[in-house]
């Protein structure tokens, strides 16, 4: 056992010794060059402060989207659940005689409503799935040209540094 923890740790600093290597040098970097990075850094904040304004422009457009769904929705509901007190109160005062009938008819009023808000609340879950979608798409096209700036940026910096040799 102890040969094989003595093995483990002798590996362990060798590989850890053999790992380390020297920093690579840097020349300095000329005015130019430091110039094009700082431009570069400036270019890339800036895409990336109008990434975030159109992620949060398209958050903010969903949230609205589905408040007023939710909205509608529990309108729906509401008016079915109206229907259902009223369709109570039908067979509570029908007569003994008509309250089959009565209840019959009550009964496709209330599937009739409860109908109407399901279709509500389809229309309004694909009203907000389309929008989530919108926003996906926008948010991915402000992530496609933050990195299209990034890349923009760091070929200019590359070119500035070619320059100097």
């Amino acid at each position: 056992m102890n040969k094989l923890l003595a093995t483990l740790m002798a590996g362990l600093f060798a590989t850890a010794v053999y790992a380390q290597t020297p920093a690579p040098t840097t020349t300095p970097a000329s005015p130019a060059v430091m110039k094009e990075q700082a431009k570069a850094d400036k270019d890339i904040a800036k895409a990336q402060e109008k990434e975030a304004k159109v992620a949060a422009e398209a958050d903010k457009d969903v949230a609205k989207t589905a408040s007023k769904a939710g909205e509608k929705k529990a309108k729906a509901h509401a008016k079915a659940h109206k229907e259902r007190v009223k369709a109570d109160e039908k067979v509570a005062k029908a007569d003994a005689e008509d309250k089959m009938k009565t209840e019959a008819k009550v009964e496709k009023d209330i599937a009739k409503a409860d109908a109407k808000a399901a279709k509500v609340d389809a229309k309004q879950d694909a009203k907000v799935a389309k929008e989530q979608a919108e926003a996906n798409k926008e948010k991915s096209i402000a992530a496609a040209k933050t990195t299209e700036v990034k890349a923009k940026a760091a070929a200019d910096v590359k070119e500035a540094a070619a320059k100097q040799h």
